[in-house]
């Protein structure tokens, strides 16, 4: 690949994430009066998955804050997204309910994380996956600030492969773009994803009411990569 061509991909993923701050943008102001209710389960089910592991929880796509003050105090938090608009909504609610445990708010791109490796116990992204340039580049970096043994809390629309389901999400695909959505996304790109990281493993993927066209998608870091060579193996001679 040609130098030039790497800088149009990274222009072109520029102009993307722009699009998608933009988007979330106009619906800070709506946002929780608009989809609220609408996604309450699924913000109650990654609250709950984050719990029983605690320590310390990034979520990544925070926008309004809508869901820090269901987590426990006991937790430490740091919210992220790629809306200040939507952020500014979110320093509201800390302040205005005194969320001490939320340790920071700030503007990041969910496919560049400005923390060190292994930072937190926790990374929690509520429909977050598909609404990104880059699936597999925010994929990256979750895995790559969550400790292993941690888990890293997905809830996310998965896309039909099919049927009469996957006909309506093309034809309403547009729309969605506009959104700052991405309808297509399907199960099997989660599973390539997690084969070719080789240090993760699908724990749960549950449907979420109503009708189950979002899910709770748990992953869990391996303490050592799934193909890394254990010592013995190491030490042994190979066999010609």
């Amino acid at each position: 690949m040609s130098i030039s061509t790497i800088t149009s991909d990274a222009a072109g993923a520029d102009l993307r994430t722009e699009k998608v701050a933009r988007a979330y943008g106009r619906w800070a102001p709506v946002y929780d009066l608009v989809f609220g209710k609408v996604f309450a389960r699924g913000r109650s089910a990654a609250v709950e998955a984050a719990e029983r592991i605690g320590g310390r929880v990034l979520e990544v796509g925070v926008g309004t804050g809508i869901s820090l003050p269901q987590y426990s105090r006991g937790l430490s938090l740091f919210g992220i997204d790629i809306s200040e608009p939507m952020l500014a909504k979110a320093r509201q609610r800390v302040d205005e309910l005194a969320l001490r445990n939320v340790e920071g708010l700030a503007v990041m791109d969910a496919e560049s994380l400005k923390f060190a490796d292994d930072a937190f116990d926790v990374v929690v992204a509520q429909y977050v996956v598909t609404a990104v340039p880059n699936p597999e580049a925010a994929l990256d970096e979750f895995l790559r600030v969550v400790r292993p043994g941690g888990e890293i809390i997905l809830t996310s629309r998965i896309g039909a492969e099919a049927g009469f389901r996957g006909f309506v999400e093309k034809l309403l695909s547009p729309v969605a773009n506009r959104l700052g959505w991405r309808t297509e996304f399907s199960w099997d790109r989660y599973l390539r994803w997690a084969e070719g990281a080789g240090n993760v493993q699908v724990v749960e993927r549950r449907p979420l009411p109503p009708l189950g066209h979002f899910s709770l998608i748990r992953l869990t870091k391996s303490v050592a990569p799934a193909n890394a060579a254990s010592p013995k193996d190491a030490s042994s001679p190979a066999i010609a």
